[in-house]
């Protein structure tokens, strides 16, 4: 029996090792984005605070409204002629409505209000962030993809050339030092390969993090890096800046909260009027009615009014507390809109030479790779020079790694200008 076990595990482990690996997952860049929001720590906590704050508005709105609340309590005491409540036994059973009123209670809920927007524009900022850094990631891994092939193809070029000066030196065309340029150029390649494929593992592993909530490496991307979306043009930014921009709606949320605060402030030198209506049992008896046969049920009604008159200047001292924080939140919102101001500029100037280069970079890998094409011709021949020859197959691949840095250049600028407009 122990050997037919040891034999079925054996067949199990070669069935093992003879399944394939389950086929990489295909993410196209939106799936990226809300697969990093699901899985993004920072951006939950933004969520969940935004969340507390609502919270806090309907609580903060509540204190608005009557509240109901039942009292039930049972009172006893020795009969021994020490009376410390209304009798030897005394129940009491009653339901009471309370209301407070004062001069600070609606700008304690603007102040919520203007908690949750704050909070919500906290929630955009982080996920416009991390949508800009996902997005980043995600075209420097398809980019080191390119990188990589770019490498493998001046691998095989650098091998061809050694091949065709070896040729040439065996036939007396050329001297050794041909062969010895050409062996160390194969050389290089070999390394810039090695190091492709570094940088092509350690931009997989970088955006992995953030995608993933298990770390998981087996998925490739859809490859649109050479999709250029069009810039918009500057007004339509500077518009979109102005009525969707998260920066300037926390900035303005802060100012509002210093606002209401002076108002809650200035409430606290008045009067304040607190409500309260109760209906129900306080006697003796646990009953409808007493051992008279009268009524236990009853209702009072209270009224009262807290005038403050000297609390040593604390109240003074915090309405101007509340003044300078106003102001201070006034100047950093002037600062913010300045600063935003200079960034959205900053950004689209960027946006904008990236975008202009892109022409200029294509055409460029073009004409590196007909120079190649000619100074290998020429060097077969006999024409050129084997410096010739790997000074042009050095620019080839420049050339296309430039063209493909570029690429990514244009996308990262897009979504740092999305951080400040959202998306258009």
């Amino acid at each position: 029996m122990r050997i037919r076990i040891l034999g079925l595990s054996a067949a199990v482990l070669v069935l093992a090792a003879g399944a394939q690996a389950p086929p990489a997952r295909q993410l196209t860049l939106p799936q990226a984005l809300r697969m990093a929001r699901a899985n993004s720590a920072t951006f939950e906590a933004a969520v969940a605070t935004e969340a507390i704050a609502k919270a806090g508005t309907t609580v903060a709105r509540a204190g608005l409204l009557p509240s109901a609340n039942f009292l039930g309590s049972y009172l006893y005491t020795q009969g021994n002629r020490y009376i410390a409540n209304n009798a030897v036994h005394e129940y009491l059973s009653q339901g009471d409505v309370h209301e407070a009123l004062s001069f600070g209670s609606l700008a304690t809920v603007s102040k919520a209000q203007a908690a949750e927007a704050f909070a919500a524009a906290q929630a955009q900022i982080a996920g416009r962030g991390l949508d800009a850094t996902v997005t980043a990631d995600y075209y420097m891994l398809v980019a080191a993809g390119h990188g990589l092939t770019t490498a493998q193809l001046a691998l095989a070029d650098a091998q061809k050339y050694l091949h065709i000066s070896q040729e040439l030196e065996n036939g007396g065309e050329v001297a050794h030092s041909d062969v010895i340029k050409a062996d160390l150029q194969v050389e290089q390649r070999q390394r810039d390969l090695r190091q492709a494929q570094l940088a092509q593992q350690q931009a997989r592993l970088q955006l992995a993090v953030l995608l993933f909530p298990n770390f998981e490496e087996n998925f490739t991307l859809v490859d649109d890096l050479a999709t250029t979306p069009a810039l918009p043009a500057l007004a339509r930014i500077q518009a979109l800046a102005r009525n969707h921009n998260p920066i300037l709606a926390a900035a303005q949320a802060t100012l509002q909260e210093a606002r209401q605060d002076v108002v809650i402030a200035r409430a606290g030198l008045l009067p304040a009027l607190t409500l309260d209506y109760t209906y129900g049992i306080d006697a003796a008896q646990f009953a409808v009615r007493n051992e008279l046969g009268l009524p236990n049920l009853g209702s009072s009604a209270t009224a009262s009014l807290s005038i403050p008159i000297f609390d040593w200047g604390a109240r003074h001292a915090q309405l101007r507390q509340s003044h300078l924080l106003q102001q201070e939140a006034a100047a950093q919102l002037g600062f913010t809109r300045r600063q935003l101001e200079g960034q959205l500029l900053s950004f689209y100037a960027e946006a904008q030479a990236a975008e202009g280069e892109l022409a200029t970079l294509a055409r460029s890998r073009q004409l590196a790779a007909e120079s190649l094409r000619l100074s290998a011709l020429r060097y077969k021949d006999g024409e050129a020079t084997i410096v010739e020859l790997v000074d042009a197959e050095t620019a080839n691949t420049a050339a296309r790694d430039a063209y493909d840095t570029g690429l990514v250049r244009y996308h990262v600028a897009l979504a740092q200008l999305k951080t400040l407009t959202g998306p258009f």
